[in-house]
């Protein structure tokens, strides 16, 4: 059933998958990489995993199946025991009578196919699939996040009544020595509580965890999405326990409760790469814990992806590849604005250039980027560590945050003396950077001199293409969106992008929103989250606005003459092309 390189050759050339030509060049380039040819054509994304899966079922006469989006029954997937499934890249996902087809990556396996026509006395019927099907049905083994905290709280339960462990020693009075604190954090029940609960926050695709203490209770929330969900309760006793086993995770000092901490720790298995930030603050209740979590095998980011537009696109490239002068991403916290300045470091990472950073925290290890880790406790602030960075002969510099007329000042110097300069600044709008700037104090004609281009950015929810549903506005909607949003624009920019077609108007155009059919993977309809943006690209008469000190009103007005697309107007593109909904766009930028 092995299937030779030469057969293989001949499919893909047949198929036309990749051109007779194409292909020999291809080979060399494999020899010389001195990979085997379908690694090397998948790597270079010549053809996808899923083609080449497709064409292996097709020489071997096995059927294909894509199990990407198939929620598998229970009773079916658990044929297959989770380590043997895991272990050998198999699972059951379809029974018909005395007949099971099972999916795999390894035809091969007989052994394997043998073993499980015994165990199950059915007939195996082999399907070939691709990775990521087998990722998506080995999910499924998982227990609900409830039942398993369910199951261990009764176990914990039953350990504390049994005496085995004493109860004091989950006590919230917070008056615990370090002793007992590291007896509470090394129990095999608080390790699985605190395992769970940072597995299936992984699992759900979590941006965050908070664990909030309240009187006779520990909440514990995931933000998937942007949106908080309460996840779970659980007892007040095991408090100390919980907060404690993180605080050993992150090297955190066991018996502080009367001081912020913060810290870091990692979790890497076959699956995933995950570094937690760990902030712990004292609150009334006892100590409250939120773990911001940065998958560091994130990798593959375009500006595409984080949803910039085409001709937003080219300005945002143009101006990134100017040897000097400053690039600002500005918003709220939690809006996206490092992760567009990674993807922009990464775009930039060249080998003949040298990149330097200060960051509080630094979020993704980049190879080949000088990071350096502010620590206001010893002295190295932004300021200082800006101050030494400029020393290390940089081409370009990223500094996490512009917080004070210090770092300002420094930036702006780094950008007047032959440095590409990238940040980030807390303001509503794009044109509102500038009001921030002068409020710290920088002089007009040296951020008139030294800014290339402004990004504004927020993140909106992506509707799940599986369970939205289309509508039309009705004139009612129409005009009430009118008062908010100028209409004509927008639909000339969708006419020219040719989302719409040339006749198109307001009330025969196709919005989306969340489906009335729920799925269980989304229920509220929505999964994942997209950028809006708007681009403030300076010229000259932004420059003498700017010189005059005029409102962040008056510089918004004359960058939307000259073709501006606000958050607003960008995000409402977005919802005509299906990616989010227009409540969704005017819920995030509503101020």
């Amino acid at each position: 059933m092995r299937i030779d390189d030469l057969q293989l050759k001949t499919f893909i050339i047949d198929t036309g998958l990749v051109s007779k030509e194409k292909l020999a060049k291809v080979e060399e380039q494999a020899k010389e990489a001195k990979q085997k040819l379908v690694k090397f054509l998948i790597k270079e994304k010549i053809i996808s995993q899923e083609q080449l899966s497709k064409l292996q079922a097709y020489i071997l006469g096995i059927p294909f199946v894509n199990l990407e989006k198939e929620k598998i029954p229970k009773e079916i997937l658990q044929i297959i025991p989770e380590p043997i499934a895991r272990r050998h890249n198999i699972v059951a996902f379809r029974k018909k009578d005395k007949n099971l087809e099972i999916a795999m990556l390894d035809p091969d396996d007989l052994q394997m196919i043998e073993f499980i026509k015994k165990k199950s006395d059915l007939k195996i019927l082999p399907r070939l699939t691709t990775s990521n099907s087998i990722k998506n049905a080995l999910k499924q083994y998982q227990k609900s996040l409830e039942a398993e905290f369910g199951d261990l709280i009764k176990k914990e339960s039953e350990i504390i009544s049994s005496g085995r462990i004493i109860e004091n020693e989950f006590a919230s009075s917070g008056k615990e020595s370090k002793e007992d604190l590291e007896k509470a954090a090394e129990q095999l029940p608080i390790i699985k509580i605190v395992d769970t609960l940072l597995k299936h926050a992984i699992l759900q695709q979590a941006s965050d965890i908070h664990i909030e203490p309240l009187e006779k209770e520990i909440v514990a929330r995931y933000r998937i999405d942007g949106i908080l969900h309460d996840t779970m309760t659980l007892p007040k006793k095991i408090h100390s326990g919980v907060v404690a086993r993180i605080k050993v995770l992150s090297n955190l000092k066991l018996d502080e409760h009367r001081l912020p901490q913060d810290g870091r720790f990692k979790i890497e298995t076959g699956d995933y790469k995950i570094s937690f930030r760990v902030s712990i603050l004292p609150v009334y209740d006892g100590e409250k814990v939120v773990l911001r979590l940065l998958p560091e095998d994130a990798k593959g980011l375009t500006l595409e992806k984080l949803g910039l537009m085409s001709k937003v696109l080219e300005k945002v490239h143009h101006n990134i590849k100017k040897p000097n002068g400053m690039i600002l991403v500005t918003g709220p916290t939690g809006c996206g604005k490092t992760t567009t300045l990674y993807t922009i470091i990464d775009i930039l990472n060249e080998p003949g250039v040298n990149i330097s950073t200060v960051e509080d925290p630094i979020e993704y290890q980049m190879p080949r980027i000088n990071q350096t880790q502010v620590k206001p406790k010893i002295g190295l602030t932004f300021a200082n560590g800006l101050r030494s960075l400029v020393r290390q002969d940089p081409d370009i510099i990223m500094v996490g945050e512009i917080r004070d007329n210090e770092t300002a000042s420094l930036a702006i110097n780094a950008a007047l003396t032959g440095h590409l300069v990238l940040s980030t600044l807390h303001t509503n709008s794009a044109a509102g950077a500038f009001p921030r700037l002068i409020d710290m104090q920088t002089e007009p004609f040296l951020i008139a001199s030294t800014i290339n281009l402004i990004i504004a950015q927020r993140l909106v929810r992506r509707l799940y293409p599986e369970t939205k549903e289309k509508y039309k506005l009705n004139s009612a909607e129409i005009k009430s969106i009118e008062n908010e949003i100028d209409l004509t624009k927008i639909l000339e920019t969708l006419k020219k992008e040719k989302i719409v077609k040339p006749k198109d108007n307001w009330s025969n155009i196709e919005f989306y929103r969340p489906g009335k059919n729920k799925s269980e993977e989304c229920p509220d309809g929505y999964k994942g989250r997209i950028g809006i943006y708007e681009i403030l690209e300076i010229n000259d008469e932004i420059k003498d606005l700017i010189i005059k000190e005029a409102t962040a009103g008056q510089i918004e007005e004359q960058a939307k003459k000259q073709g501006m697309l606000t958050m607003l107007e960008d995000g409402f593109i977005k919802a005509v092309q299906g990616l989010t909904s227009i409540e969704e766009i005017l819920r995030v930028t509503k101020e």
